[in-house]
């Protein structure tokens, strides 16, 4: 709460007051379609066609990864496409996610060999009503939100395709990972459309806005080693045989974030996303008031301590 305050004050001439106070909400914790993994690269399983429950395979990994969630999109028969019900179980899981203080951070990926997301089920959109549909962007548009706004790292580990809706939800994560071989862009002109999930606001913030016209205009299609050369991705690897090396160096960068302080980590991160919005007076206000949030903080006292005492901390997220 008094955090929520500290930065009303700080950025109320930039009206950034609303979505710092977002990330003290708290939801009701999952039900169902969690399953914990013990190993992260555990064998997967594809079917011809994913059964609803298990389009989206939410894992909490186990001894060294710990504190680590996978978010696996599973739709094998659609290209991991963003349908209603997929859409859904997003949203449930993200609201889940981002009241959890044992999540240290999120890697989203795909369970599905040589694709990310294809972007929206354009079949399914087709039988909808125009009603739906402008219902059904608007949901997914707030899911990505979601997901851009949880308090704790998130990484999209890129395997394969990511063609518009699936490349704006790598877009809403704050690191992304590709495989030399991924396929990535915001195709929906093309379509006689334009991105409707936030890519027209992320993609210019993340690569310049020049050159994030050039590749919305042109529809234009990138691989590893071209995201890699503008921006658009922070770690390119070369593929191997199982898959899914994009998603075991997310798994690597994850658990560099690890030992960190989670109080720290999450005021960290909306630090720098609010004072991203605003004149840089206003960002140093928002840093000022984040910064005062972890002087009391457990976490700063074991901190200090396990420096003193030349010991690993031990944090709690307190």
């Amino acid at each position: 709460g008094l955090l929520c305050a500290r930065l009303r004050l700080a950025a109320a001439a930039a009206a950034t007051s609303a979505a710092l106070c977002r990330t003290g909400h708290r939801t009701p914790p999952l039900r169902g379609g969690v399953a914990a993994a013990a190993l992260p690269s555990a064998g997967r399983s594809y079917g011809s066609q994913a059964k609803e429950e298990e389009e989206l395979r939410v894992r909490y990994l186990d001894d060294e990864h710990k504190g680590i969630v996978v978010l696996g999109l599973n739709r094998s028969h659609a290209k991991n496409a963003l349908s209603k019900n997929l859409v859904k179980m997003m949203s449930k899981a993200v609201d889940a996610l981002k009241s959890d203080k044992k999540v240290r951070t999120v890697v989203l990926r795909s369970e599905v060999p040589g694709i990310f997301c294809a972007g929206a089920d354009l079949k399914e959109r087709a039988k909808m009503h125009s009603s739906e549909v402008s219902s059904f962007v608007s949901r997914a548009r707030a899911t990505v939100n979601e997901l851009a706004n949880l308090p704790v790292p998130t990484i999209a580990a890129i395997d394969g395709t990511a063609l518009g809706g699936g490349l704006e939800l790598a877009l809403a994560c704050d690191i992304r990972v590709a495989a030399s071989s991924a396929k990535m862009g915001l195709v929906e002109t093309k379509l006689a459309i334009i991105p409707g999930a936030g890519g027209t606001q992320r993609l210019p913030r993340t690569i310049g806005v020049s050159l994030a016209k050039e590749l919305i205009f042109s529809a234009r299609i990138v691989d590893g080693e071209e995201a890699k050369s503008i921006g658009l991705i922070s770690h390119v690897v070369e593929q191997n045989e199982a898959g899914d090396a994009a998603y075991r160096r997310a798994l690597a960068l994850a658990r560099e974030f690890l030992p960190q302080g989670p109080v720290a980590m999450r005021v960290a991160k909306l630090a720098i996303n609010q004072g991203m919005e605003v004149r840089i007076l206003t960002g140093l206000a928002i840093e000022e008031a984040c910064y005062a949030q972890t002087i009391p903080t457990k976490d700063r006292i074991e901190g200090l301590l396990a420096f003193k005492e030349k010991r690993p901390p031990r944090y709690k997220g307190e």
